[in-house]
């Protein structure tokens, strides 16, 4: 059976570390066979003004919030890699999610109470974040709090089983030798994608470290 992986660089700048971790990761997918397709959101056309969800529309969508709605769907598999600024996500990245996980296609509220309908069970994702904090200073002192946001908050909360939820840092203090074990991390990570698909995906351990 065939399988798909959707990546999204959603680094707002093109050639950042983000595009290289995305590279590899999709290199290690295709030796499984698995079909990639993948955006960057530095070359996204959208505005980044938001309306109360209440207030927005399918319709209202450019092309590329379309398209990358689309590749969501068509997805087995996701792969979100961002920067971890002001500790948390770009306001462009955020911009994405907030415009395309919408009712009607992220979730659906019931009629009565706090109850929702997870629109996009039976997709996995992995996240893999760069930051400039040590990823232990984020962990210990700050809590992780994106890491939680993506595992609980955005794909949690539409259905979207997370596999792994990556942090590497500090970036501005790495050197080669190390983004090379990034790299090779990432690597890892789509080569192993093909067995987790033909797997149980309810297993997703939603590893956040």
């Amino acid at each position: 059976m065939a399988q798909n992986l959707f990546i999204w660089v959603a680094h707002p700048k093109a050639g950042s570390f983000c595009q290289a971790l995305a590279d590899a990761y999709a290199a290690g997918a295709k030796t499984s066979g698995i079909a990639v397709k993948m955006m960057e959101l530095s070359a996204m056309a959208f505005s980044s003004d938001t309306l109360p969800v209440k207030h927005q529309e399918q319709a209202d969508l450019e092309e590329d919030l379309k398209l990358f709605q689309d590749n969501i769907l068509w997805a087995d598999h996701i792969l979100i890699v961002h920067p971890y600024w002001w500790g948390g996500i770009p306001a462009r990245t955020k911009a994405v999610i907030d415009r395309t996980f919408l009712p009607g296609f992220a979730y659906k509220y019931h009629a009565r109470g706090m109850g929702w309908d997870k629109l996009l069970t039976g997709h996995t994702a992995d996240v893999i974040i760069t930051s400039d904090t040590p990823t232990w200073i984020d962990t210990i002192i700050y809590r992780a709090p994106t890491r939680r946001i993506w595992k609980n908050q955005i794909l949690g909360f539409c259905g979207i089983k997370p596999r792994q939820i990556k942090q590497f840092g500090s970036v501005k203090l790495s050197d080669e030798k190390k983004r090379h074990k990034w790299l090779q991390k990432a690597t890892f990570m789509g080569q192993s994608l093909g067995r987790f698909l033909g797997q149980d995906k309810s297993q997703a351990s939603g590893d956040v470290s």
